[in-house]
């Protein structure tokens, strides 16, 4: 029997153990190698060979999404299946724009650790329905924010960016190397084509609301 083999990139020392223990006891399944930080897991990423990597988002230097950024394009064929104690909207649809397939909560240990495994390494998509139910509303956000989106020029699209950075209008006429003026004026023309008249309520329309 082939065996699933998987990479564990966990920081807590507690749960990073307990889900080695729970993979260790399957007779299909492999843990070839753990790593406490995501910086060392890329270092060493060209080094091991694997099916799924189970990825924390919450660690010290790299974070998780960061390091599915960066390793998923290196090798296309591993899974990546995000496990962490963050149920945010944001971090689930910017781990999956980063390459991961799955998405599972720390709480969801045990059984449905072991059968997430399984899914993805079959070619599904596990999550719980509460994540899943936040995808699809994540999805629906995105579409409604595009359609706001198109509605400004290039220049527009870049000065409310910043803007979303907290960034007041001198920063960044410095950082666009223009005036002060200008830059007012196309806060105004984005205010106007939005219909908003303010800069959080610019951001929550073409953004949605952060949570």
């Amino acid at each position: 029997m082939k065996k699933i083999r998987i990479i564990l990139v966990e920081d807590d020392k507690e749960i990073l153990e307990m889900m080695e223990g729970i993979i260790s006891d399957e007779n299909d399944m492999v843990v070839v190698k753990t790593f406490s930080n995501g910086d060392s897991f890329l270092k060493s990423w060209e080094n091991y060979s694997c099916d799924v990597v189970l990825m924390d988002i919450n660690m010290v230097g790299k974070n998780g999404i960061e390091c599915i950024g960066i390793a998923k394009p290196i090798n296309p064929n591993v899974q990546f299946l995000v496990c962490t104690v963050f149920e945010n909207p944001k971090y689930i649809f910017q781990a999956l724009c980063s390459g991961a397939t799955g998405y599972l909560l720390k709480n969801n240990a045990g059984d449905k650790l072991l059968t997430a495994i399984r899914e993805i390494s079959q070619g599904g998509s596990p999550m719980s329905v509460s994540i899943a139910r936040m995808v699809v509303d994540s999805f629906a956000s995105k579409q409604k924010a595009t359609i706001h989106n198109e509605l400004l020029t290039p220049r527009e699209k870049e000065i409310l960016d910043l803007l979303a950075q907290g960034l007041m209008y001198k920063e960044i006429a410095s950082r666009k190397e223009i005036g002060v003026e200008t830059v007012r004026k196309h806060v105004y023309n984005i205010y106007e084509k939005l219909q908003v008249n303010s800069r959080t309520e610019a951001i929550n329309k073409v953004y949605g609301k952060s949570s």
